[in-house]
């Protein structure tokens, strides 16, 4: 089995915030295979699906982005998850918009949802799909920047970029990370 966690913050407020295109994009490859969130379990909405012979689970954590950790841990240990197993996706401010960046570990670069995912399953070492969303122009605050939701035109960019990332994702499933970073991390 593998998880697909997409990072965000719970609640209508928040669904198209720039920080949740974690939670779009999961909600999307949901949309894409029939899919719903229809289980509660460890702090967590969860979808169950199967993709080919592969099994997965998609997860969205249900307390705030900085606790991400506390929901994703618990279910890693109940279901005895491999880290390399794990794909989490989530906003970077240091992409531009719309660009796609999987990577097979690394640091949190300043996220902290990842930072609490880091701190929680005490490694760095599992895959990540990091999505651009850009910097905030001039001084605004990026904690603000990240709260916004995205403007008509940065939407249409986003559109492509949620369902090019399902893909990625459906990638990853079926063939694994090395073949999901050939076709999916252009320069």
């Amino acid at each position: 089995m593998k998880f697909v966690v997409g990072l965000g913050n719970p609640g209508l407020r928040y669904a198209r915030n720039r920080h949740n295109v974690g939670f779009q994009i999961v909600d999307a490859f949901a949309a894409a295979h029939g899919l719903r969130f229809d289980r509660f379990q460890f702090k967590a909405r969860i979808a169950d699906g199967r993709l080919d012979d592969q099994r997965f689970l998609l997860i969205k954590p249900q307390n705030f982005m900085n606790l991400s950790g506390e929901a994703v841990r618990p279910l890693v240990s109940f279901y005895k998850i491999d880290l390399a197993d794990l794909l989490v996706v989530y906003d970077d401010l240091d992409l531009p918009l719309g660009r796609l960046r999987l990577r097979p570990f690394g640091g949190a670069g300043g996220h902290n949802g990842m930072r609490s995912l880091i701190h929680h399953l005490g490694s760095d070492r599992f895959p990540r799909l990091r999505v651009g969303i850009g910097r905030p122009s001039g001084s605004m605050d990026p904690a603000d920047y990240v709260l916004q939701d995205f403007t008509p035109d940065e939407e249409a960019v986003m559109a492509l970029t949620r369902a090019t990332a399902v893909q990625a994702i459906a990638v990853w499933l079926r063939e694994g990370l090395d073949a999901a970073m050939n076709r999916f991390n252009v320069a």
